[in-house]
């Protein structure tokens, strides 16, 4: 049986190595108040914790996945007094997550609501997705979410779109590489579980690792690197999973942490 939880801002659900978590505040369009970050980085955090969750799906209810901070406990103080500066922690949670996190994107997204998509792994978008940088319009600066939207994106068309704040569709933002598939509304949840799919079939600790090498920064000579990542393969060559891998590719069998439910879903 499933786990399932819920309050008044976030449903969590975790199911066959799977926690779907539900920004589910319409009132205010799943803005990112007080409440729904701290519950927010909480149902991560716990998930990360859960040895049998196996991937991270951050889902929500009504028409607008995320407007972005709730504006309503904003006026007026700094930004501690404001509540906001867990923000980046939530951003930093998921950006560095060892598991993998796919945000399914049914509607619009805007300012703080694009960072959080962002700071997942793949992020599926649906023809009703719209997206939009828009805090220049309000008189801020898109600071705290350049840190994980600024590595997706191609340069020139995060420059432009963070400048104007412009509303951009969900094809403007699979090409600028903020958004990694886009579908028909009707395709989303079948494309988020075809992702799922093909995350459980890794290896935990090899996604783990693989993750860490793609959000790690390069630097240095490059036979300095080679260095350093020879010793890495090596190592997962030699290890538990590496090895069950290669046994199971050569008995033509599902490597043990393929969920069972994996194969009947090919």
């Amino acid at each position: 049986m499933p786990a399932v939880s819920s309050d008044d801002v976030l449903q969590v659900r975790v199911d066959g190595g799977v926690a779907t978590l539900t920004l589910d505040s319409p009132a205010n369009r799943n803005a990112l108040s007080r409440a729904m970050r701290a519950r927010l980085r909480a149902a991560v955090t716990d998930a990360l914790a859960d040895d049998a969750v196996r991937v991270l799906v951050l889902d929500h209810t009504g028409r607008v996945f995320c407007s972005g901070m709730d504006l309503t406990e904003g006026s007026g103080g700094s930004a501690a007094e404001q509540g906001v500066n867990e923000f980046p922690a939530l951003l930093e949670l998921l950006w560095q997550a060892p598991k993998p996190v796919i945000a399914a994107v049914r509607g619009p997204a805007r300012a703080g609501g694009v960072g959080l998509l962002a700071a997942c792994d793949v992020v599926v978008a649906g023809a009703s997705a719209t997206f939009a940088f828009s805090e220049v319009r309000i008189g801020v600066v898109p600071a705290v979410i350049s840190a994980v939207c600024l590595p997706r994106m191609l340069p020139n068309v995060a420059h432009r779109l963070m400048l104007t704040g412009e509303v951009f569709d969900a094809a403007t933002a699979t090409a600028g590489g903020l958004v990694d598939l886009a579908v028909a509304d009707d395709e989303v949840s079948a494309t988020v579980q075809a992702q799922v799919r093909a995350l459980a079939a890794g290896a935990p600790t090899a996604l783990a690792e693989t993750k860490r090498l793609l959000r790690s920064e390069r630097s240095g000579p490059i036979a300095d690197q080679f260095a350093g990542l020879l010793g890495l393969s090596a190592r997962f060559f030699a290890g538990e999973e590496g090895q069950e891998g290669m046994a199971a590719f050569r008995e033509k069998r599902p490597a043990r942490w393929v969920p069972t439910d994996h194969l009947q879903h090919p």
